[in-house]
């Protein structure tokens, strides 16, 4: 059976299979160490029976509550090829989004290449909505342009007018994100 569990140090020698996939983001160990020290509990990985890591969640808890911005972010989720379509994704998602709750955030957010379709509508399908896009956000490299993300939201329960997820009209830069 599947065990979902806190991220640990020795976790980050085991990870390698889900950061190898193109479309995850990779860090360096002070980035990931930083998230472990300052929010553990919004840092989980599932594990196989075996031992085998499957998939992991990041994310942190910022903003501002007078402004009605406090939230948890999600600042990667990724799941090995091997294991996916198998409801991973959407579980570390939901523990998150429980203990941004818990947290007394208004929403939950994430960015997401405009061009990975595949995960846009997962996080639709799990209830998110785009809220902004952020224009040349993922910087390329070989000479290939700089790719636009989607600034993905959920409100949550403290959110009760929903305020959180009205969508901006326009497109932004990444040095106007707060």
């Amino acid at each position: 059976m599947t065990s979902l569990r806190a991220f640990t140090c020795d976790d980050l020698f085991r990870f390698n299979n889900i950061n190898l996939d193109p479309l995850t983001e990779t860090y360096g160990i002070p980035f990931y160490l930083q998230y472990l020290a300052h929010w553990p509990e919004y840092f989980i990985v599932a594990e196989a029976p075996g031992g085998e890591l499957m998939g992991y969640i990041m994310g942190k808890a910022e903003g501002s509550v007078a402004r009605e911005e406090w939230h948890g972010h999600v600042t990667a989720l990724s799941v090995a090829p091997e294991f996916r379509r198998l409801g991973l994704a959407a579980k570390l998602m939901e523990l998150l989004e429980e203990i941004s709750e818990k947290k007394g955030g208004f929403f939950v957010d994430l960015f997401v290449r405009v061009s990975n379709q595949v995960a846009v509508n997962m996080y639709k399908q799990l209830g998110y909505s785009v809220y902004r896009t952020v224009l040349e956000y993922y910087s390329a490299s070989n000479g290939e342009p700089d790719e636009d993300a989607y600034d993905m939201r959920k409100a949550l329960s403290r959110d009760m007018e929903k305020k959180s997820i009205i969508p901006l009209p326009h497109p932004v830069r990444p040095e106007d994100i707060e």
